[in-house]
């Protein structure tokens, strides 16, 4: 009881309306992001920046949260937080990709088929997030992805591990410390990135995917938390409205590579992750009182962010495999065949990810909540 007594002020903290809206557009630009990763043109170029600003907003939200929260608070306490708030929804997405999986013939990308046997055996992996290694026999696709029956599970791998280091480590650095932590790590980022021409690392563990992958999440995430022990509310009006166009504006944002300029995207990718990410967080922590059609608007995005995350991807695969891309890029000009299937398949995912959350992800977290 006295467990119970000690977390409820955890429960009952402020949240930051607009950065829950701001996280389900987000999530809406990965989603089209994906859709249209099989072309040889997509207009959603930067789209995967997203998940650095999910980084960086979870550092935020986390320290937010939990900071001055650990006296009341031990280890194991943390940890069962975050699993009822995460896990939930990364069972349910590894049991969809499978059943995805399954219904399209376990096809792998090179045409061959998986045995069911190792289907469930990578199913069982990524429920527990246990990752594959590229070429072994739970690579179900055979596409080098730690999870590849819904890929973008390998960012909850990695804000797992972000979590156990705050809860080890950063939390009980000071402001200073956290500071130069954030700086050195930002330095590393910028190094790894330059040596593997893009900060897009962590999906899969070849060429020393592991690590880059780690330093992907280590620094935003870190950022985040650096964020949160310095926030003061800047003035700003319409946050949401303005957090919605620069996370637009940078997912639509076209290659840089008609500059003739050698690693013009890459400097795009830091400018995102150093500058235009942590602007948008702030900015969108600072405004608190909403008109009541921008508060359902941001709740109802935050609802949808999380399981639209981790419901769309096998269905992506679908889509892929209905087209014919098996790893050589599709022309664009066939996007005019297929429009009306992708349509339906962006509001398919939507409709799954409001009832996963309503009929499944929130029920849960209550029931688990209360134990």
């Amino acid at each position: 009881m006295s467990q119970i007594t000690n977390l409820s002020p955890i429960a009952t903290k402020p949240r930051y309306d607009v950065l829950d809206g701001l996280r389900g557009v987000a999530a809406l630009l990965v989603v089209c992001y994906h859709l249209f990763e099989c072309f040889d043109f997509s207009p959603f170029h930067f789209g995967y920046l997203a998940v650095d600003f999910f980084f960086i907003l979870s550092g935020f939200v986390i320290g937010y949260a939990y900071d001055n929260r650990w006296p009341a608070m031990s280890l194991g306490t943390f940890v069962r937080r975050r699993l009822i708030r995460l896990h939930p929804m990364v069972v349910f997405g590894a049991v969809l990709g499978a059943v995805v999986f399954l219904a399209c013939g376990s096809e792998r990308w090179d045409h061959s088929t998986t045995a069911f046997d190792w289907v469930m055996v990578a199913m069982l992996l990524s429920m527990f997030l246990i990752p594959s290694l590229p070429g072994s026999t739970t690579d179900v696709r055979g596409n080098t992805e730690i999870f590849s029956l819904n890929g973008p599970s390998w960012s909850l791998f990695f804000e797992y591990i972000g979590n156990v280091v705050y809860a080890v480590f950063l939390r009980r650095l000071s402001k200073c410390a956290l500071a130069v932590n954030t700086f050195l790590l930002g330095l590393v980022l910028i190094g790894v990135s330059i040596h593997f021409e893009t900060t897009a690392l962590g999906w899969s563990f070849s060429d020393y995917g592991f690590w880059g992958g780690l330093i992907h999440m280590l620094f935003p995430y870190s950022l985040g938390l650096y964020m949160a022990r310095c926030f003061r509310p800047m003035r700003v009006r319409h946050s949401f409205l303005w957090g919605t166009v620069l996370l637009t504006a940078v997912a639509i944002m076209p290659s840089f590579g008609w500059t003739g300029i050698e690693g013009a995207d890459l400097v795009f990718e830091l400018l995102c992750i150093i500058v235009v990410f942590p602007f948008i967080v702030w900015m969108g922590a600072s405004e608190q009182y909403l008109s009541p059609e921008t508060h359902l608007a941001c709740r109802s995005l935050g609802n949808l962010s999380y399981p639209l995350y981790l419901c769309h991807y096998p269905f992506m695969y679908a889509f892929y495999r209905f087209i014919g891309f098996d790893g050589n890029l599709v022309p664009f000009s066939r996007f005019g065949e297929v429009w009306p299937y992708a349509l339906m398949l962006l509001v398919g995912v939507i409709v799954l990810g409001f009832m996963a959350y309503k009929f499944y992800d929130e029920p849960i977290r209550r029931h688990l909540s209360k134990q």
